[in-house]
């Protein structure tokens, strides 16, 4: 899809979070497969300083201040960042509004980390995504992301081979979304070619984590 193709697309699927922000759990995974994602991040240990993509309702904000000094986290969705700051108000976090396809921080950071963010990133933005996160990265920094690759059979408003899907909110306006279907081997393969040196983890249920840095 060319870049003049993925814009509404990209836009569509800002317009569904900011639409759904109110009826986001308070971040519980309760599936199979969470727990391991969670001890996978514990021993990772996010220390230093960390800046956290698509953070949304601040799901993993809190986990992630466990470890980390400091947080600096970023979204798209300005509902999603107002429930983000009223969950976790604490002096150790930066909110940051910013459109995550054309942003560069303004600083480094010792740990890149984005939860269920990267399969909404269209493979044509791939590259200059996984570019974001070396811009952002101090040296020696590393990186840590937890995803999956589900989708309902309804919401392939496209077809299986198609990364569009389709979503609904509460009130039922649907709305497209980018959902690319990694597959933990396809997506090491497809990061060593850029230069990184990261091992992706199957875990039960339908997630994956990846955890490394530059080759």
């Amino acid at each position: 899809m060319t870049d003049d193709g993925l814009a509404p697309l990209l836009s569509e699927q800002v317009a569904y979070y900011r639409a759904g922000a109110g009826e986001y759990s308070n971040g519980v995974l309760d599936l199979p497969g969470a727990a391991q994602l969670e001890a996978a991040l514990t021993a990772f240990a996010p220390t230093g300083d960390v800046l956290e993509l698509a953070c949304g309702p601040a799901t993993w904000t809190r986990r992630l201040l466990e470890q980390a000094a400091s947080v600096t986290a970023v979204d798209s969705a300005p509902e999603m960042l107002a429930l983000a700051r009223e969950r976790v108000p604490d002096d150790r976090v930066r909110f940051l509004q910013v459109d995550l396809f054309d942003w560069r921080p303004d600083r480094r950071y010792d740990v890149v980390f984005f939860g269920f963010w990267l399969s909404h990133v269209p493979l044509e933005r791939f590259d200059a995504f996984w570019q974001l996160v070396d811009d952002s990265l101090a040296t020696g920094g590393r990186v840590f992301f937890a995803d999956d690759a589900y989708r309902r059979p309804d919401e392939l408003i496209e077809g299986a081979a198609s990364s569009t899907i389709g979503r609904r909110v509460g009130d039922g306006t649907a709305y497209r979304l980018v959902k690319v279907a990694h597959t933990p081997v396809q997506l090491e393969e497809r990061l060593a070619r850029l230069g990184w040196d990261i091992r992706v983890v199957p875990t039960a249920g339908p997630f994956y984590w990846g955890a490394g840095g530059r080759a």
